[in-house]
């Protein structure tokens, strides 16, 4: 029965990249435009939500946001979630509006069309430099100055496919604390069945994510790190173990 569904998701992949770059070929001129200069990124911002609800919708996924608090669209966030498929970044955008720069590994910069945007205007990082990772921290210094929020999936990259959730790194966390912003975890539910990094997998259905309350960070220090990182963490593999994905 398996093997009927093969071309099945072949064209299914075929189609998530002619969605990827649709909307960027169409809006070229104008992106172009809105990345010219750093104060005009949240109308970047967007135009990328456009394009992330273009390509949920285009693929089938039925998104669905429960929402435990609503981030005040007139301060800065630190926006974390569980890390398991491409589609995690549409979902992000989609489930937030408060304008924010991914902070995303420097290899997604090489993808055609969408590599362009990405690396004008997110925070690459090369994880096995520690000369990048530090530059990472003062690139967001600066976009949290100019009253961004930042986005980072803590667990520093894909798990595999058997991990529910892997151990998070702490640099979110010292930016958080750092800059005295909340964090807000995210928790995906469904992303890893409806299009995971398997490739002969996934499907059009209901894809879930949950904005819980947000964890403050005032009156906290960098010794907090660690904590605070945990807490995090137990907030959302608590949410996955006892909400699998839907069937359909």
């Amino acid at each position: 029965m398996a093997i009927v569904k093969y071309p099945f998701w072949v064209l299914y992949r075929i189609w998530f990249y002619i969605l990827v770059a649709i909307p960027i070929i169409v809006m070229f001129p104008i992106l172009l435009i809105s990345i010219s200069r750093e104060k005009w990124y949240p109308f970047f911002f967007k135009l990328a939500r456009i394009w992330a609800k273009f390509i949920l919708i285009g693929m089938g996924f039925n998104y669905k946001i429960i929402k435990e608090e609503v981030p005040n669209p007139k301060n800065s966030y630190m926006f974390i979630a569980n890390h398991t498929s491409m589609t995690d970044i549409m979902l992000m955008l989609v489930a937030v509006k408060n304008p924010f720069v991914f902070v995303g590994k420097k290899e997604l910069a090489k993808i055609p069309l969408f590599g362009f945007f990405y690396k004008r205007t997110c925070i690459l990082v090369d994880r096995s430099s520690a000369k990048s990772r530090q530059a990472v921290f003062l690139r967001a210094q600066r976009r949290l100055k100019q009253g961004l929020s930042i986005c980072i999936f803590p667990e520093g990259g894909v798990p595999e496919e058997h991990i529910m959730l892997d151990e998070f790194k702490d640099g979110a966390f010292r930016l958080a604390i750092n800059h005295q912003i909340p964090i807000v975890p995210l928790t995906f539910y469904d992303n890893k069945k409806r299009f995971s990094y398997t490739f002969f997998s996934g499907g059009p259905g209901a894809m879930r994510t949950k904005i819980h309350q947000f964890l403050k960070t005032e009156n906290l220090k960098v010794a907090d790190t660690k904590a605070l990182n945990q807490k995090a963490r137990e907030i959302i593999l608590t949410e996955l173990s006892k909400n699998l994905p839907e069937s359909r």
